[in-house]
């Protein structure tokens, strides 16, 4: 009995010491964003090798006014405010995203987080969405779509890479189950029936363009 104990404790010793240094070895990535579905996001598809923090860790660095007219100006907006107070050692990740709807013109694009005139007000987001394409008389196929998004990644005040990700897909009639945020209830991707509301998270984080784009981030990092 006393030896079984004995391998059980040694195990969990090896095993907490794999998970520390696995931790010391991690590389350190704060991303440019206050939302933490977005940094649990990241969290989840960069994987154990990197500490992902975010502005919540952050409260002292301030939020940039994002007045780029397109994802990529106002991802650097973000990633080099950041960077330039982090110092020279820290990586720092910016994303901006959105929803392009081909039957509003790309509406609503870079304005996604902003589109009912309140920053955050996904419910908001998404009403006006539809509000919108019933107005355009867009049906079916007519509600084609796809969400957009672009990393920047910098350190020391300098861009290091950027890159981007889009899935495309139709939206619903009507809002679909209550995961994922922002209009994921809404998206329905290319291939499947359900929108990202509904599909497992594991799903999402194949499909979705954020997972494309950081796919692209890591085999960069993996290389640099």
């Amino acid at each position: 009995m006393g030896g079984a104990v004995s391998n059980g404790a040694q195990a969990a010793c090896a095993e907490a010491r794999a998970w520390h240094h696995g931790r010391m070895n991690a590389r350190r990535l704060v991303v440019a964003t206050g939302n933490a579905h977005k940094t649990g996001e990241i969290r989840e598809i960069l994987g154990p090798g990197f500490l992902v923090e975010d502005l919540r860790d952050h409260p002292d660095l301030p939020e940039p006014e994002e007045t780029g007219r397109t994802f990529a100006a106002n991802a650097a907006i973000k990633a080099l405010s950041a960077s330039t107070r982090l110092g020279p050692d820290v990586l720092v990740l910016a994303d901006d995203s959105g929803l392009e709807v081909d039957a509003l013109g790309g509406d609503p694009g870079v304005d996604s987080a902003l589109y009912s005139g309140k920053h955050g007000d996904n419910a908001g987001h998404r009403a006006k969405l539809l509000a919108e394409l019933a107005r355009a008389g867009a049906r079916g196929a007519d509600r084609t779509a796809r969400f957009r998004c672009v990393l920047v990644l910098a350190l020391g005040g300098q861009i290091l890479h950027e890159c981007d990700g889009s899935v495309e897909g139709t939206i619903a009639d009507a809002e679909q189950g209550t995961g994922g945020f922002g209009y994921d209830p809404l998206f329905v991707p290319e291939g499947h029936t359900e929108s990202f509301g509904l599909l497992p998270a594991e799903v999402k984080n194949q499909l979705s363009h954020r997972a494309r784009a950081l796919a692209k981030l890591r085999d960069f990092l993996a290389n640099n």
